[in-house]
């Protein structure tokens, strides 16, 4: 059995909606504000190279798919553009990105089919799918990148959990102006 981690960076307030600001979102932009210096980096780096897969919502997906095919020189892009990657969508009806996969059943059974035959799930941003994912159990870890802002506004990590959410904290270190955390279900 596989496991589901998802990886966000997130807000103060706990927004994670655009921190990119591709988008074009009022909010968006405010993780390129901050270091997250040689720790965050490494954080980053490690998950992606002990991840065996990507699954992303539709949203992500793109947002991924036109930047990094074009972000090769690197052995982070390298492994982003080579690892194998899942997209749960009902509306994209090809995928664009090489090694790609498109997921056009129910994403909560999608997810559970690929947890059961797949080794470590990384789930980057995609934040409607993190919600249906955490709605039914199937999330393992959360791996947040915690930036020193409050935007005041925008899709939250937890928009309406229904019920009160308890994590267990498993490892927390700083990382230049950043802080990260791992989390499991309590």
């Amino acid at each position: 059995m596989g496991r589901i981690v998802v990886s966000e960076f997130v807000t103060l307030d706990g927004v994670i909606e655009v921190p990119g600001g591709a988008e074009k979102s009022p909010h968006g932009g405010w993780a390129f504000k901050f270091e997250r210096g040689e720790a965050g980096d490494q954080f980053k780096y490690s998950e992606l190279m002990t991840a065996d897969a990507l699954l992303l919502g539709r949203q992500t997906y793109e947002g991924f798919a036109a930047a990094w095919p074009h972000l090769t020189e690197d052995e982070f892009g390298q492994r982003m553009n080579g690892i194998p990657k899942y997209v749960v969508s009902t509306t994209l009806t090809e995928s664009t990105w090489n090694n790609t996969t498109v997921l056009r059943g129910d994403p909560v059974q999608e997810a559970a089919r690929l947890k059961a035959e797949v080794g470590e799930i990384l789930v980057a941003g995609s934040g409607r799918l993190v919600s249906a994912l955490h709605a039914h159990g199937l999330i393992d870890e959360y791996r947040l990148m915690v930036f020193p802002i409050v935007v005041g506004g925008g899709k939250r990590l937890f928009e309406d959990p229904g019920a009160p959410v308890s994590l267990r904290l498993v490892e927390s270190e700083p990382a230049a102006d950043t802080l990260l955390l791992r989390y499991h279900p309590a």
